[in-house]
C-alpha cells in the first residue's frame, strides 16, 4: 500500500535559512521540496516565465493556454498546482480567471537555495 503524503499548507512563502547555512530539519526540507515539486514540470516553468514577464494585472488562463499550446483544462491543472504551492495568485473576472506570479514566494525559494555566508 502506498504511503500517504502529509497534508501541509504550502501556500505561504517558505521562510528558512539557506540550505548551506546548516543541516536542514525534516519539516523544513519537506516544505521546500513540495514547493520545488510544483515547479518541476516544463509546462509550469513556462507558465511562470510568462507570468513573471507579463505586464498589467495578470494573464487570462485562455491566453496562457494559447501561449504554451496546451488545453485550457491542462493549463488550469498546472496553475492549480502552482497556486497550491503559493507561487501564483488568481483573480476571477467575470467568466475568466487571471493569474499573476507571487514574486515574493519565488524570492523566498531563491533565498533558501542560495549559499549563505
Amino acid at each position: 500500500m502506498p504511503k500517504a503524503l502529509p497534508v501541509i499548507d504550502v501556500s505561504a512563502p517558505i521562510c528558512c535559512a539557506p540550505i548551506a547555512a546548516a543541516p536542514m530539519d525534516e519539516d523544513t526540507a519537506l516544505q521546500l521540496a513540495l514547493r520545488l515539486k510544483a515547479l518541476a514540470d516544463p509546462a509550469r516553468i513556462r507558465l511562470m516565465s510568462i507570468l513573471l514577464t507579463a505586464r498589467g494585472n495578470g494573464v487570462c488562463t485562455c491566453d496562457l493556454a494559447a501561449a504554451i499550446g496546451l488545453s485550457d483544462g491542462t493549463v488550469s491543472h498546472h496553475l492549480g498546482q502552482l497556486k497550491r504551492a503559493g507561487l501564483v495568485a488568481s483573480e476571477r473576472r467575470g467568466t475568466n480567471v487571471y493569474y499573476r506570479a507571487q514574486v515574493e514566494a519565488l524570492e523566498a525559494l531563491r533565498g533558501a537555495l542560495s549559499s549563505c555566508c
